[in-house]
């Protein structure tokens, strides 16, 4: 079973959240073997310039050998459901490589995380509260896992 890695920066704060990202977890979970690492919001008191750059300090920390960094960014790569598909087939496909989706907190992503990305992707062109941004991500990798299955959820 192909592996897909996640990097979180914060706890899921709000019901919504947590329970439609629990869900497409489990959805996902049937077509990838799934792993999250989380990186602890930097501390309120600090500057978001400085917020940004410890969080991505965090991240950059739980990447591992192998790993190949997709961000989710408001400049990346906009796709359609069925590219989408393709590129996780792609990316998971690959040998000794593992595709790894990172989101930022409040204020996104530090230029050092978005240099050390192998692929950047948009979820839309509008701004997302990266809670949100976190269960749409994890809905449309399920929705790719379905397109790469022949499954009858994604309708065109």
């Amino acid at each position: 079973m192909s592996k897909i890695g996640f990097i979180w920066v914060g706890k899921l704060k709000e019901s919504f959240s947590k329970d439609g990202c629990a869900l497409y977890w489990k959805k996902l979970s049937r077509f990838f073997k799934l792993d999250e690492a989380m990186v602890k919001d930097a501390p309120g008191k600090l500057p978001p310039a400085d917020k940004n750059r410890k969080e991505g300090e965090g991240i950059l920390a739980k990447l591992k050998p192998g790993d190949v960094l997709i961000i989710l960014d408001e400049h990346g790569d906009r796709l359609t459901s069925r590219e989408l598909a393709k590129r996780v087939r792609k990316w998971t496909d690959a040998p000794n490589q593992r595709p790894v989706f990172a989101i930022g907190g409040p204020f996104g992503l530090s230029d050092e995380v978005k240099k050390a990305a192998r692929h950047k992707i948009r979820l839309s062109d509008m701004t997302l509260p990266h809670e949100l941004a976190r269960l749409l991500l994890l809905e449309q990798l399920y929705r790719a896992g379905t397109i790469l299955k022949n499954m009858p959820y994604h309708h065109d």
